[in-house]
């Protein structure tokens, strides 16, 4: 009988992480009978793969960040929330009918509707970490007291469904998590974190010997619209406050352009700032020292080039975080990227993230940072422990094929 399996997942970085271990999964198990279920978004990553799926999508309008902002939960209720989680229950039920197995990645949320199908499952926690609560040295300063009352940033009822008799993998971003989840008693769990793979150069981006700066900065305004097009107004403000620190030698910024963003919407503004396009395509600038691309096919060349990131972003930060270097980053005003997750993404990456108040105090800031051997030498070290090495995803593939019994 052809092995069956359902990946559950809830969101777009979420479906990005699913994507990948699925790839390796179908490399191992050719003939594995593979579908997905996203519970937000269109879930055009598991598309891509040829992935079939089981419910009709729809996207709502908090895009899955329903925690950020109570508003936007009401606004999803408007928007059919509840009939689009009733579709998609009934949906995984007939699904499990047939048997098989179930990935669940994301939070509590996908974790829930894999224990619900009544069928074994795994849970690849992309959500939570324990560097939201400590770090190596213990507790993190100016927490809440109310902070950490179950003893893991898992709270118990996240922890009874990744130790349930059905689960039998619980896979979670780093090694400080693993060693405290196991400290608590759940068994089957590995620390592993997908997000650093695909991230090898291609050169595409290579800048011409003409152009060689003193600095290179990327410029990570986030992938969803019309939240990123008010983070490239806080970048580009933060830009002008860079440029004057390193004057005359100039600076390359490299604006690594999620593809379903409207690139006018990052041109008028460049222009309204002075600066001057090079060519009719639009995609490079200059000013008085400084030269700005803009790139929609070449992100990762864009974080493997920087020396650091101007970054209003979730999952792009992260990555150029995990490659060992700053990024400096502003509390904007989207669904996503506001004051709280700014915050909460300061604790997760801890040194490596320089959270400034406004865009007027990022070019001194990264001044002093990149001026300082010490610190970077601890952010490089900070970034690569958080995020891990690449090849995470084979490895959970790995793990998944033994403990969901796929090698039988």
């Amino acid at each position: 009988m052809t092995a069956r399996l359902l990946c559950i997942s809830n969101g777009h970085g979420e479906d990005t992480i699913a994507r990948r271990i699925l790839a390796e999964l179908r490399s191992r198990h050719p003939e594995m009978e593979l579908a997905a279920l996203p519970l937000v978004g269109e879930g055009t990553a598991f598309q891509k793969l040829g992935i079939n799926l089981i419910a009709a999508t729809k996207v709502l309008p908090s895009g899955g960040f329903i925690y950020m902002d109570s508003r936007q939960l009401a606004r999803d209720l408007k928007g059919g929330l509840i009939s689009l989680t009733l579709a998609q229950l009934k949906a995984l039920k007939t699904w499990a009918q047939d048997g098989g197995t179930v990935l669940a990645v994301g939070d509590i949320v996908p974790a829930a509707f894999a224990w619900w199908s009544g069928l074994p499952y795994a849970v690849v926690g992309t959500a939570k970490s324990a560097y939201y609560l400590k770090d190596e040295q213990g507790p993190l300063p100016g927490l809440p007291w109310y902070a950490g009352w179950a003893g893991s940033t898992y709270l118990p009822w996240e922890r009874w469904l990744m130790s349930h008799d059905r689960c039998r993998l619980a896979v979670v971003r780093d090694e400080l998590t693993r060693s405290e989840l196991q400290q608590l008693g759940l068994p089957h769990v590995m620390a592993g974190n997908p997000m650093m793979d695909g991230l090898e150069p291609t050169a595409e981006l290579a800048l011409p010997a003409a152009n060689a700066a003193a600095l290179t900065v990327c410029l990570l305004p986030g992938s969803r619209a019309p939240e990123a097009y008010a983070n490239w107004q806080l970048i580009l403000n933060a830009v002008e406050t860079v440029l004057p620190q390193y004057a005359p030698q100039p600076i390359q910024f490299l604006g690594a352009i999620a593809p379903a963003l409207d690139l006018a919407e990052l041109q008028q503004p460049l222009h309204a700032a002075g600066w001057q396009a090079d060519g009719d395509q639009e995609t490079d600038f200059h000013q008085a020292h400084g030269r700005l691309t803009l790139t929609q096919t070449a992100y990762a060349d864009c974080l493997h080039l920087a020396d650091a990131a101007i970054a209003l972003a979730g999952t792009a930060t992260e990555q150029f975080v995990g490659l060992g270097k700053p990024a400096f980053t502003i509390p904007g005003d989207g669904p996503q990227f506001n004051p709280t997750f700014a915050q909460l993404q300061t604790q997760l990456l801890g040194p490596s993230v320089i959270l400034v108040d406004s865009p007027g105090m990022v070019g001194a800031a990264l001044a002093a940072v990149l001026s300082d051997r010490d610190r970077l030498a601890t952010i490089q070290q900070n970034g690569q422990r958080r995020l891990g090495p690449p090849g995470a995803a084979a490895a959970i593939a790995a793990q998944l094929s033994q403990h969901l019994g796929l090698d039988a």
